[in-house]
């Protein structure tokens, strides 16, 4: 797999990071692009950036005898930014090939496990993979209920889009979180004028308006969450219906009740496209022998899952979890998302031990991960037996370029940024990273990185260690 790897290096930094982009990247590394021969040297870098010459070393392999090609001293050399004082009196880590088994390199201090904040998400992302697949969508439907006579029924039923729009995207639009691929958005104001060319072409012009979320059940906060992350917009109530992620239209304050809002949003685009609405929505389960009249689609899961983790969108973890859970255990609760995860990691033959998730996104300081089972989730996502969860891997935000890492990684060896790609993790007091790096020789590996007892004054240096650490895994030479 890991026979293309040399074009991972820092210098394809200068290729546009557009949609597109990361299947065409993991092609390369994995060996499958029959374009793979290009010279990676030719490729310009960003400008301004000071790099340090390309190596081309000798295919980077595990040994014939299995054991790692990594060397324990080198990694723990590289690591040495782990040691500062800032990232507190609990630091955990965890290194090893991404094509073999085995940790080359562990760092443990006290118990064994951590918050792992939002690197949580590349387990649910990689989960939600395995059990939809890359090609699913999420639709928004309307049906109609002409039963008991008068004026019938129009129900707007909820999919779990977890990127379900107001309105169409206009041109130029951008993403918050500089998002380099943006997955085109289904909309209720789409929906709403599908659903009134149908309902014109059956001859209906007035309707009574309800609306269903039922598809999600349980609390839309998880109990294990802190008291004001609603409150203070931290994050939406989960819904199976919601426009803009249960915000405001333009605004990043949350509304109290996301299905109450779209289907607000929705009765207003209906009305301006020519269906008299009859009263306020109101909430009805749609019932089994509605006829469909209209729906909308989302994006593929492999998009919206590398968008997710590019800007680690704690919402749309959230939706996913809940249709991980409808998935595997037939209920779209958080108990059942987190019931479903583990079962599928164990079916994969990596067992969560002390390890325990409560939601899907990492809000919870309840979580708690070893930093061994990031590093085996990471390695399932690389495995030539699961193409399908290749988007977890393509999705990871690269070291100095894009998402939550473009601004980060500047202070460590000039090497680091572009051979390191990493789902970060922070919560006060928490900064972790999860991800994958290419050394100088080659040598492409998987780490996780935590720290969970920083005191509140350290936390920016914190994550200065924290970065200083994971980039100084791309420019070492890490080999036996």
């Amino acid at each position: 797999m890991l026979a293309g790897a040399l074009l991972m290096l820092v210098v394809a930094g200068g290729v546009a990071w557009r949609t597109g982009w990361a299947d065409d990247w993991w092609d390369r590394i994995s060996g499958d692009d029959p374009a793979a021969t290009a010279d990676p040297a030719a490729v310009a870098a960003p400008p301004g950036l000071d790099l340090p010459a390309v190596v081309r070393p000798a295919v980077g392999a595990q040994p014939a005898d299995g054991r790692s090609g990594l060397s324990p001293a080198a990694l723990e050399q590289a690591l040495v930014a782990l040691s500062d004082p800032d990232l507190g009196g609990h630091v955990l880590a965890a290194v090893g090939p991404l094509d073999g088994t085995g940790l080359a390199y562990t760092a443990a201090e006290g118990t064994a496990t951590a918050i792992p904040a939002s690197t949580t998400k590349v387990v649910t992302a990689t989960v939600a993979l395995f059990l939809l697949g890359p090609d699913h969508t999420f639709d928004t439907t309307t049906v109609l209920d002409t039963a008991g006579g008068g004026t019938p029924r129009l129900v707007l039923v909820g999919g779990g889009d977890p990127l379900l729009a107001r309105a169409p995207a206009a041109a130029g639009d951008g993403d918050a979180g500089s998002a380099t691929i943006q997955p085109p958005r289904a909309d209720v104001r789409t929906l709403a004028r599908r659903t009134a060319r149908a309902l014109r072409a059956d001859g209906v012009t007035e309707v009574r308006l309800g609306y269903d979320d039922t598809l999600f059940s349980g609390p839309a906060v998880n109990p294990t969450w802190e008291s004001d992350y609603i409150s203070t917009d931290v994050v939406s109530p989960i819904s199976a219906l919601w426009v803009d992620q249960g915000r405001e239209a333009d605004s990043f304050e949350r509304v109290a009740d996301p299905s109450a809002t779209a289907a607000r949003v929705f009765r207003s685009a209906l009305a301006k496209a020519g269906i008299a609405v009859v009263g306020a929505p109101t909430v009805v389960a749609a019932p089994a022998r509605a006829s469909e009249v209209a729906r909308v689609s989302s994006a593929p899961l492999s998009q919206i899952v590398q968008r997710l983790l590019e800007v680690s969108d704690n919402e749309a973890s959230e939706v996913l979890l809940r249709h991980i859970g409808i998935a595997d255990q037939g209920a779209g609760t958080f108990v059942a998302g987190q019931a479903a995860v583990e079962r599928v990691l164990a079916a994969n033959g990596i067992p969560m031990g002390g390890s325990v998730l409560y939601d899907g996104s990492g809000l919870s300081r309840a979580n708690r991960l070893a930093p061994s089972v990031l590093v085996d989730v990471l390695r399932l996502a690389a495995s030539d037996d699961h193409p399908g969860l290749r988007a977890v891997l393509t999705g990871l935000p690269v070291a100095g370029f894009t998402g939550s890492l473009a601004e980060r990684m500047d202070e460590g060896p000039a090497a680091g940024p572009g051979r390191v790609r990493a789902k970060t993790g922070t919560l006060s007091n928490v900064s972790s990273l999860a991800g994958i790096a290419l050394d100088r020789d080659g040598h492409l590996m998987a780490f996780a990185l935590m720290a969970d007892r920083i005191r509140d004054p350290k936390e920016t240096l914190a994550r200065t260690a924290m970065d200083n650490a994971a980039s100084s895994l791309g420019a070492c030479s890490c080999g036996r």
